[in-house]
C-alpha cells in the first residue's frame, strides 16, 4: 500500500511558531523595533480585526526587505543547526523515524516561508510546498510568490504537485483552522495528532 502523508510544519511538527523565532534569529535587532511597531496590529489580529496573512506579509518585509538570498539561506541553516532538534514535538520526532520510507511519501506544506522551513524538510526527506519568498536580483522583495500557503491555498499547492491516483491512502496532519481543507482532502485527517 504507498502512502502520502502531508504534514503541516508550526505548532503540528513544531512546539511553537517559527516566524518570530526566526526574524528573531535573523537580525534581533531590527525584529526588536519591528515588533513594537507592529504589536498593535497583531492585537487586531487576535481579535479578528485584521486579515493576519496582511499583517504576516508586512512584518516578514520590514525585518527581511532587501536581503540576499545567500544571507537568509545561510541563516536559515543555522537556524535549524541551533534549533532542531528542541522544537521539534518529541512525538512527531518519533513518528517521522517510524515511517517506512519504501512505501511512504512525505510532504511538508506550511504557510511558514520556505526559506526558514526548507533545512528542515530536507533534514526530514520529505518534499516542501510552502509559502514562497519572492527574489529580485538576489535580494528579497518582501513579496511572495503566489499566495500564502495556507487554508484552501495548502489543497491547490498540493493538487498541483501530488497526483492523487499514486497513492492507496493519504493521511495528513494539522493543528489550526488553516489546516482544515487539507484534512478534508486527505482520505484521512488527523488535528492535533502530536499535542
Amino acid at each position: 500500500m504507498k502512502k502520502l502523508y502531508c504534514f503541516d510544519f508550526d505548532g503540528t511538527l513544531t512546539n511553537r511558531d517559527t516566524m518570530f523565532l526566526f526574524l528573531k534569529f535573523y537580525n534581533f535587532r531590527s525584529f526588536t523595533v519591528q515588533f513594537l511597531k507592529y504589536s498593535p496590529l497583531f492585537v487586531l489580529v487576535k481579535l479578528k480585526l485584521m486579515k493576519a496573512e496582511n499583517v504576516k506579509k508586512s512584518f516578514i518585509a520590514a525585518v527581511l526587505k532587501g536581503e540576499s538570498r545567500v544571507a537568509i539561506e545561510r541563516a536559515s541553516q543555522q537556524f535549524f543547526h541551533k534549533h532542531y532538534p528542541k522544537i521539534i514535538r518529541k512525538n512527531a520526532l518519533e513518528f517521522i523515524a517510524a515511517i517506512d520510507r519504501s512505501h511512504t511519501d512525505c510532504v511538508v506544506v506550511s504557510a511558514s516561508l520556505d526559506l526558514w522551513v526548507r533545512p528542515f524538510a530536507t533534514h526530514f526527506n520529505m518534499k516542501l510546498l510552502a509559502t514562497q519568498a519572492e527574489f529580485k536580483e538576489d535580494k528579497f522583495t518582501g513579496l511572495f510568490v503566489g499566495d500564502n500557503c495556507n487554508g484552501t491555498e495548502k489543497v491547490c499547492r498540493l493538487d498541483k504537485e501530488i497526483s492523487r491516483k499514486n497513492y492507496d491512502k493519504i493521511i495528513a496532519f494539522g493543528d489550526t483552522s488553516g489546516d482544515l481543507p487539507m484534512l478534508s482532502w486527505a482520505d484521512e485527517g488527523h488535528l492535533k495528532f502530536f499535542h
